[in-house]
């Protein structure tokens, strides 16, 4: 996806600075300002300090002793912290000291921030932020600490609304696998865990499917994170922090892709506010989600939008409105929303609309999000908006402030679900190890959501004694031992389940198909449905607490159930259908709507993978399972045909998943076994192929029972170290390997060198 002008804010930063040669502008700039000024900056810019002196702590803790500035003792008591207890507290213990101190310790502290910063990325970018930004920088330091204060009257309300938010945001609902209850309500506290969020945007057209795109670039992300190149973002520093373009108001975006924990987030950040510890500059934070916002079909005005919510407040909303630069709206789930915002601000959607002139002021929902993200009502209050990357391009002419994005769980973070979810520590890292060593479930937990289905489905694998079922090792394994698990749970719920499910299942191929999330009555009447007990096992409705929602809409409980039932309704339709047509059409789709869809048809074929899900639906059709493999024979052909061109590579290595999933050793060797040359690789980085390690391991499984290939081209493929640990058994297979430019560290050299010891006569070119 393309966002023309709308790059990471940390990015344009650095594009708009002039070149500063030996810090010279930089060291004019910090010496012009007073000692409470400086001290000042130095707390504005504390926590991303913290991350950014990690590696250099010890040695500006010397150069503070040398020049008298520390005592012999707290330089001691630093390196002792920094081997003991790890350099973040000796960071946070050497900059607390230097903020405690200010003056000429705060001074040299900063010089010897400007001498050491070539080398390390994150301080680079503090000094150059605060060089483009000069003394506008001070008065946004400011505001960042200023705390609006609040009559009695108008005190007693604030607890009250804050005792409302933390009543409904203390706990998060999951749904259940086990028959007594469909759903199970968690402490939020006790089951959150701290989500990665960085300051930039990516920037690049989403042509695949989500899961796939971001579990493909997971690989680097974690990489630059590590060698410091992303500096991580908490929810307390969405706003009014030195991220943004502003720290005194504006709207923040948060993008991130289904089940990321967009929503966990909010509620965490609301949650955080309503206790007292985050964000004291704001009065009042109000919270809409755009699914219960779909409901409001009439003109309403944003007064009444915050009443329905909270009609406590009745007495004193004009009161509240007299100050919008203590207020933060958040709205959450800008892709849910049905009906288009126009935030360029030509001309209404509807022309009897009217533009939003104030709090009361009557317009379509669509026209108030639009005025506020865009400054033009309650100017100076702070929104922070929510989205999917497949809406982010509706926001590409708005005003923002600040762009951020989730990345998910990184290796501890996933560690710590597993502990979490599980509460047994040894079963968890014993659940953990099973996945950790399968690269495409490894790869899926990078999201919360998949995380809890993947814990959810192996969880009983391990803690039933009589269990001899096998784990899963592709993600229709895993799915499929998820639908059983709930057919097993829920069937006393439904007498027919095979019916409903396929029912069900063409309602959610009809929402794959016109990327539709959210269905409503008229849907289920459609496919002859009603909501029940059963249907709740895979739906939920959504905001049935919320007061404000006027009508009741489903939701799958994540993208990728909806995509493996749309699947499985294929195999239980008793009508014939020309299911290679269906395959036809969605594989020339290249917006990646079909991708995950395709994969778990194909994997249905396998009876390794169908077989449990018979015992409660009954036979799968044969004739699909055969309308499938033809399918896939022929367009291995064609693609082979194709594999020099760089659309021909990604449709070949979806082919490749494809045969993966379905586990069928004797179709892959039919049809790839008599090949002898592989191209995914190209001397131009636009037409070579990226590939994971999950996109490694699947090449590997389908290379090593390939007969007759002698050469594997995989120049510019973006090959890591675990991405070769992954290929070794295929390279064994070949003559030539061709591998340059894929920039391997010494560990990857290592491997290199392995492989050419264990096969004689192969050629590997790096």
């Amino acid at each position: 996806m393309s966002l023309p002008g709308v790059r990471g804010m940390l990015s344009v930063w650095t594009r708009k600075l002039p070149p500063d040669n030996n810090g010279k502008e930089i060291r004019q700039l910090l010496n012009s300002y007073s000692d409470k000024e400086l001290n000042l900056i130095t707390l504005f810019y504390h926590e991303r300090l913290e991350d950014a002196i990690l590696h250099l702590v010890e040695s500006i803790a010397l150069t503070l002793m040398a020049t008298g500035s520390l005592s012999n003792g707290n330089y001691m008591f630093i390196c002792k912290l920094s081997e003991n207890q790890g350099r973040k507290e000796a960071a946070q213990y050497l900059l607390g000291t230097v903020t405690k101190t200010s003056g000429s310790t705060e001074r040299i502290f900063w010089e010897t921030l400007v001498k050491m910063q070539e080398s390390k990325p994150k301080l680079k970018l503090i000094l150059k932020e605060i060089q483009n930004r000069g003394f506008d920088l001070l008065c946004n330091a400011r505001i960042s600490q200023t705390e609006g204060k609040l009559s009695d009257h108008l005190k007693d309300i604030q607890d009250q609304h804050k005792q409302h938010l933390l009543l409904r945001t203390e706990h998060v609902v999951k749904g259940t696998i086990k028959g007594k209850d469909k759903i199970v309500t968690i402490s939020l506290t006790d089951r959150y865990t701290e989500l990665i969020i960085i300051s930039t945007l990516r920037e690049r057209r989403l042509v695949e499917h989500e899961l796939l795109s971001r579990g493909r670039d997971h690989e680097e992300w974690q990489r630059k994170y590590i060698t410091s190149d992303l500096e991580k973002i908490r929810i307390d520093q969405l706003f009014r922090s030195s991220f943004g373009h502003s720290s005194l108001s504006g709207t923040t975006v948060v993008s991130g892709v289904a089940g990321i924990g967009k929503t966990t987030m909010v509620q965490r950040m609301v949650h955080e506010w309503a206790a007292g510890n985050i964000y004291p500059q704001f009065q009042f934070v109000f919270h809409f989600t755009f699914r219960n916002l779909n409901a409001i079909k009439a003109a309403v005005s944003l007064n009444k939008m915050v009443l329905d919510l909270y009609p406590y407040l009745e007495k004193i909303i004009e009161d509240i409105w007299m100050k919008p630069e203590h207020l933060l709206l958040v709205f959450d789930g800008l892709d849910e929303y049905k009906h288009p915002i126009d935030f360029t601000g030509h001309v209404a959607s509807d022309i009897s609309a009217s533009r939003c002139v104030g709090p009361n002021c009557s317009c379509e929902v669509s026209e108030i999000v639009r005025s506020l993200v865009q400054q033009q009502l309650l100017k100076g209050c702070s929104v922070l908006v929510t989205s999917r990357p497949t809406a982010l391009d509706l926001l590409e002419k708005a005003n923002i402030n600040l762009w951020a994005e989730i990345l998910g769980f990184l290796a501890d973070e996933r560690k710590d679900f597993f502990r979490k979810f599980f509460g047994i520590e040894n079963l968890g890292a014993k659940v953990f190890k099973h996945v950790e060593e399968n690269q495409i479930l490894y790869t899926m937990c990078y999201n919360p959501s998949y995380c809890w289905i993947i814990c959810s489905t192996l969880g009983p694998l391990f803690t039933q004694s009589k269990c001899r079922q096998p784990l899963p090792k592709t993600i229709t394994q895993l799915f499929s031992i998820y639908l059983s698990n709930l057919l097993d749970n829920h069937k006393r719920d439904v007498e027919d389940q095979r019916m409903v499910l396929q029912r069900l299942g063409e309602l959610a191929y009809q929402g794959v198909a016109k990327r539709r999330i959210v269905f409503n009555e008229n849907h289920f009447i459609q496919h002859q449905l009603e909501p029940s007990k059963f249907i709740s096992g895979f739906m939920m409705e959504i905001l049935e607490r919320d007061d404000a929602a006027k009508t009741i809409v489903y939701t799958f409980l994540h993208l990728t159930i909806q995509e493996f039932l749309a699947a499985l309704a294929q195999y239980l339709n008793p009508k014939h259908q020309n299911v290679v047509e269906m395959l036809h059409w969605a594989f020339k789709k290249d917006d990646g709507r079909f991708e995950i869809f395709v994969r778990f048809l194909v994997g249905l074929s396998s009876p390794t993978s169908s077989r449990q899900l018979e015992t409660f639906l009954g036979p799968l059709s044969y004739h699909t399972t055969c309308q499938v493999i033809d399918w896939l024979q022929a367009n291995v052909q064609a693609e082979i045909k194709n594999m020099d061109r760089a659309t021909g590579k990604r449709k070949l290595l979806n082919i490749f998943h494809y045969l993966s999933e379905s586990q069928n050793g004797a179709l892959v060797q039919k049809t790839i076994g008599s090949v002898e040359r592989l191209n995914f690789g190209d001397s131009n980085p636009h037409n070579a192929l990226r590939l994971s390690p999950m996109d490694c391991a699947v090449m590997s499984h389908v290379v090593q029972l390939c007969k007759s290939l002698t050469e594997l081209n995989l120049e510019k493929c973006y090959v890591q170290e675990e991405g070769m640990k992954q290929l070794a058994p295929a390279i064994h297979k070949c003559e030539v390997v061709r591998l340059w430019r894929n920039l391997f560290s010494s560990d990857g050299k290592k491997q290199l060198r392995s492989l050419r010891e264990c096969r004689a006569g192969l050629r590997i070119f790096v």
